[in-house]
């Protein structure tokens, strides 16, 4: 029975493994020849300037390969594979583990730092080409600080803080329909796409509770929610607050810091960060707020 087991899972393992390379060689194969294609037709044209007037060439190649070949490639597949060519010129040709389908959606911008956030998005997340579309829709890099912005430009040593990633604003589905909420519903709201909500916030954040008790002294109090980030071995405690950020936010924060750290921090673990989301912003509060493990965002409802 144990031989028939391991000779079935050394057989689905090996399809496995020869899918993948034939899927990626596949796809390799895909990118070089749009590439080509759209080296020629540039070529066809005159070069780069003609091939902006070029239009009719491509409309005579699309109907002749189609009549001639049966091979349906549109006008607009060729003007793609020629901008696929222009896109990729002077580089080393096209990330060949991301489809043709994303190369697609990653042409639509113009700036190269932009462009390889949102590749390291789709390896990192595996994205579809929708979640991609719907990244780059909500202008996902765009809400990312000029601080973060700076070292994506730089080579890939920089080092990131928990903070970088953290998108501001945040952008929260609003399913109550009403812009006025309180705190709790605002958690509420969150609670019901918190994937969604960890992805914001960046890379590494897992949840563990909402409404997180702690006792001080004979008195109760509730973090809004408790994160734990792996990828900085940190807790993350985050408070919700719907007017504008206010001194006293960053006093709550901290003591509710320095209580996960005395209490639930193990020696192993760094030592916990603050967020708060708030429904304003104040630079003047964040200006003279000593303690750099506190960082603040807000939030837009959609």
């Amino acid at each position: 029975m144990e031989n028939y087991y391991n000779e079935i899972k050394k057989e689905l393992l090996n399809y496995e493994i020869t899918k993948k390379v034939k899927e990626y060689s596949i796809n390799k194969s895909e990118l070089e020849t749009k590439y080509n294609v759209g080296k020629m037709l540039i070529e066809a044209q005159g070069g780069e300037e003609r091939a902006k007037y070029g239009n009719g060439l491509i409309k005579e190649y699309s109907t002749r390969l189609l009549k001639e070949t049966g091979l349906k490639y549109s006008e607009t597949s060729l003007k793609y594979m020629r901008k696929f060519y222009l896109f990729q010129k002077g580089q080393q040709l096209a990330d060949q583990s991301i489809s043709w389908s994303h190369y697609q959606e990653l042409m639509t911008l113009k700036d190269n730092v932009k462009i390889k956030y949102y590749i390291d998005q789709i390896k990192l997340y595996n994205l579809s080409r929708n979640k991609l579309r719907e990244k780059i829709k909500s202008k996902e890099y765009e809400r990312l600080s000029e601080e973060t912005k700076n070292k994506l430009s730089l080579d890939s040593t920089q080092e990131y803080e928990i903070a970088d990633f953290v998108k501001n604003p945040i952008i929260i589905k609003n399913t109550k329909k009403d812009e006025n909420i309180s705190e709790k519903a605002l958690q509420e709201l969150i609670l019901e796409d918190i994937p969604t909500f960890l992805k914001e916030l960046g890379d590494g954040f897992t949840f563990i509770e909402n409404e997180y008790k702690i006792k001080m002294g004979n008195a109760y109090n509730y973090i809004d929610l408790l994160l734990f980030n792996y990828k900085y071995n940190a807790f993350v405690v985050v408070e919700l607050k719907t007017t504008k950020l206010e001194k006293e936010h960053i006093g709550q924060v901290q003591v509710y810091m320095n209580y996960i750290d005395t209490n639930i921090k193990t020696i192993y673990q760094d030592k916990t960060i603050g967020i708060i989301i708030a429904k304003e912003n104040n630079k003047y509060v964040m200006k003279y707020c000593s303690d750099p493990r506190i960082y603040n965002t807000t939030y837009v409802l959609s």
